[in-house]
């Protein structure tokens, strides 16, 4: 094989990236000449170095090296996780190969593709199609879609950890074994940014390949962590006020920043502090836009467009501009509030100086005074270069049979010869042939109970055993329906005069009163009526709420939870010498005065009771969704021997268990409440298990395709489709309680929702660890916050303002006794 460095390709893209006053990093060197050597690979790099040119530009000089022997359509696939990735992308290619002189033509392919384009390319693909996981299975489900990939040479999966770990990874993993067997010589590359299991993560996208590399690139980005100071500490902290008082400060990053993203964690946090900001700087009006994915498409497109060439001063925004979009004008991004992970976290602080060379600022804003614990964990993270892993999903059966409709839709299959393509993926490579023959039967018959059921009978078997979709009403329902992101019902939001403003989810307006006002997309509007699936309104003014979207909170991440804990301990032996601790001084003093500050070995208890009735606060500081289960736990092992009924509240760093009754709790009580024996029996015997798995098998019912979620032209509500779902669960439950959806709901509750492994490990530690009861007298910093958060529930916010005052007034009234 001829040397890289003496191809054709190889000077021409050297000559091109010279004229440009470029030179290309060791990493991307390294990609091209593996890819010159036929080998697949993953690409590890942090962001703004150029990790889709490493693998672009190497597609590019093979191409140029193979030049004679290349024939027309398309060479390659590139896959990303978000639609506004794709835009940017194209535009980047096509700009590279137009400079470097190929004729390539370099598309889109996705839901907001218009459909002439779309049409146009099943006749002729472009050189390079951009597409997501949906839109990808969209193209397999094309009667005889081989001819589409017949030339392909690559396919570039981009952010990949940020499909590792969902089912949407499931369905990239499909597509790419399916494709792998279908196209000889394909090569397939990975790119991503640092996770905690980058090997694992390169063996789940490239099982079973001989020639695969790991690409590691040694430039590192240097980030710098900033603080945003209140003027002063709050001793007793709470969720959410103390945001609000910092939007003069954040007001001024922005005026002194060239352009700025404020990212916040909810789409109802970013309305609000849209507002925030325009009351801190009225100046900034039509300077500061507002990004998030219920804002309608073609504003957010031209809010993308106008932050890449400058146009705009800042944009606040969520997850929905995380991912490596290049907004080169961007200088400074500021979190408000927590960001939970220490990946996301670092993710979002690469938006900012793009550029290799330049350092990324992300100022960290906190919503209450304890999350300055959480910057001081970020940096010490950082520093350690720790970040989270991503656990692959396996055995999604409602994705499979998903795979297998579209397959059986886009020319059919044998089941001998997809079975061992199927078993070759890691999402599946522990699937039993018992189970691939239930899949089977499951498409084609509809499984045991839905034999007398012609809607479920979706795919024929001809008489040369070959699988495929005969109706041309499935195929259609089919096709609208491919994918595994169920939402809630998204009602549209349209003024009454016309035009289209946004989506609010449906729970949130059967809350809502005509002449109820509301914000959305920065606008306080008024509802006026509701038709069918589109909400009316007519512009207003004055007092409004803000919607919030279903699944906004985040839970702390495990990493994240063991740094803060190292933090409190080296607070409570003063043995650090973090900024951020030291400004906390005055709060932490407070806890160690009235309770104790944990070490990190410790869990502390806390114990006292007011006029209300009486508290028990526990600190596991493992994060939201370990502590909800883990609170219903020991609640459940409490009232085993005492007949007490609790209300649970719980947040980050701890939970509460409140009665109207004394909870008789000692230190030998304590120790066997988290006691390993008999946990997950004691989880089921505490939850309503078959609750929570009734919903799970909503979505997964719609994946599977047993409950059809979108018609043409319409979507179906919430309520039908829990309804639909809610009947075929009960059904089978009760004849056939091992149908393999229901098992899978089951195994979602465990693994995701009650997060098993890691309430485990948590019990584990716990149990090997000294508890500290205190008896006190009043709330403390670690307490204060849940009990305000548990007060949300049932005040509305002026409500809630006026008592949380009084609370503090009252608290540090008292004096130690």
């Amino acid at each position: 094989m001829k040397n890289l460095k003496t191809s054709e390709g190889y000077q021409i893209i050297n000559n091109w990236m010279t004229a440009d006053q470029k030179v290309p990093f060791e990493f991307q060197e390294r990609t091209w000449n593996y890819y010159h050597k036929g080998y697949s690979g993953m690409v590890v790099a942090p962001t703004g170095f150029g990790k889709t040119f490493s693998v672009f530009l190497g597609v590019v000089i093979n191409y140029i090296n193979q030049y004679q022997k290349m024939q027309s359509g398309l060479k390659l696939l590139w896959v990303t996780p978000i639609r506004s990735l794709a835009k940017d992308l194209a535009r980047a290619m096509q700009e590279a190969v137009d400079s470097i002189g190929i004729d390539w033509v370099v598309e889109v392919r996705n839901g907001d593709t218009d459909p002439k384009q779309k049409a146009r390319q099943t006749k002729q693909m472009p050189d390079v199609l951009i597409v997501t996981p949906e839109s990808l299975h969209l193209l397999l489900a094309q009667k005889s879609c081989d001819k589409f990939f017949k030339n392909l040479q690559c396919i570039a999966v981009d952010e990949w950890h940020e499909l590792m770990g969902n089912k949407r990874g499931v369905l990239v993993e499909l597509a790419l074994g399916y494709l792998k067997n279908n196209v000889s010589n394909l090569k397939i590359w990975g790119i991503t940014a640092t996770i905690g299991n980058i090997d694992e993560a390169m063996e789940v996208l490239l099982p079973n390949v001989s020639k695969k590399i790991k690409i590691v690139s040694k430039e590192k980005k240097q980030i710098e962590i900033i603080p945003v100071y209140p003027d002063k500490v709050d001793v007793l902290p709470w969720a959410g006020h103390l945001g609000g008082t910092l939007a003069d400060k954040v007001a001024e990053i922005i005026s002194s920043s060239r352009s700025t993203l404020v990212f916040t964690n909810t789409r109802s946090q970013s309305e609000l502090w849209y507002q925030l900001l325009l009351n801190a700087d009225p100046d900034l009006a039509g300077q500061l836009a507002l990004h998030h994915g219920s804002i309608d498409h073609a504003l957010r497109q031209w809010i993308e467009n106008a932050l890449s060439s400058g146009q705009l001063k800042a944009v606040v925004c969520t997850s929905s501009l995380d991912l490596g979009v290049d907004f080169k004008p961007v200088d400074t991004v500021v979190q408000i509030g927590s960001s939970k992970g220490i990946a996301r976290f670092l993710q979002r602080a690469g938006r900012s100086g793009h550029s290799p060379y330049e350092t990324s600022k992300i100022y960290f804003v906190p919503t209450h005074t304890l999350e300055l614990l959480e910057v001081a964990a970020l940096k010490d993270a950082y520093k350690n270069k720790v970040v989270e892993k991503r656990d692959p999903m396996v055995l999604t059966y409602d994705v499979l049979v998903q795979f297998m409709v579209t397959i059986a839709l886009g020319g059919g299959f044998k089941s001998n010869e997809l079975f061992p393509i199927i078993q070759q993926t890691h999402a599946f490579k522990y699937l039993q042939e018992e189970d691939w023959n239930w899949c089977l039967a499951f498409i084609s018959k509809g499984g045991k109970l839905g034999e007398n059921y012609e809607e479920f009978h979706r795919v024929d078997v001809n008489d040369d055993g070959v699988y495929e979709v005969k109706k041309r009403r499935i195929g259609m329902l089919h096709r609208l329906n491919i994918g595994v992101i169920v939402s809630d019902a998204m009602l549209r939001v349209k003024y009454t005069s016309g035009g289209y403003i946004g989506m609010v989810e449906e729970y949130f307006l059967t809350k809502l009163k005509v002449g109820d006002k509301f914000i959305l997309a920065g606008r306080v509007l008024e509802y006026v009526r509701m038709k069918e699936l589109t909400v009316y309104v007519r512009n207003s003014s004055g007092k409004a709420i803000t919607p919030s979207w279903l699944g906004g909170r985040l839970p702390l991440s495990a990493d994240l939870s063991l740094f803060l804990r190292q933090k409190l301990s080296e607070a409570a032996t003063n043995q650090s010498k973090s900024k951020e601790i030291q400004f906390l001084n005055p709060l932490l003093n407070y806890q160690q005065t009235h309770s104790a500050l944990p070490l990190h070995n410790e869990l502390l208890v806390e114990q006292f009771h007011t006029r209300e009735g009486y508290h028990l606060f526990m600190y596991p500081l493992e994060g939201r969704l370990v502590h909800e289960v883990m609170a219903t736990v020991i609640a459940y092992r409490i009232s085993k021997r005492f007949p007490i009924s609790f209300s649970i509240a719980m947040n980050d760093y701890g939970f509460e268990l409140f009665s109207d009754q004394p909870i008789p709790v000692d230190l030998e009580f304590l120790t066997e409440l988290f006691q390993l024996d008999h946990l997950m029996d004691d989880v089921v015997a505490s939850i309503n298990a078959a609750e929570m798995a009734l919903h799970k098998f909503r979505d997964i019912a719609v994946i599977a395709g047993m409950v059809i979620q979108t018609f043409p032209g319409k979507q179906r509500n919430n309520k039908s489709l829990q309804a639909s779902s809610s009947i075929i669960f009960k059904v089978l439950e009760e004849f056939e309680p091992s149908h393999l959806l229901v098992r899978q709901a089951y195994n979602e509750v465990f693994n995701q929702q009650l997060q098993e492994v890691r309430l485990v490990d948590a019990f584990k530690r716990i149990a090997s660890n000294k508890i500290v009861l205190k008896f006190t007298d009043r709330y403390t910093p670690l307490s204060f916050p849940i009990k305000v958060d548990s007060l949300r529930q049932s005040l509305s916010s002026e409500d809630l303002t006026t008592r949380i005052n009084r609370m503090i007034e009252r608290n540090l009234k008292k004096r130690k006794k």
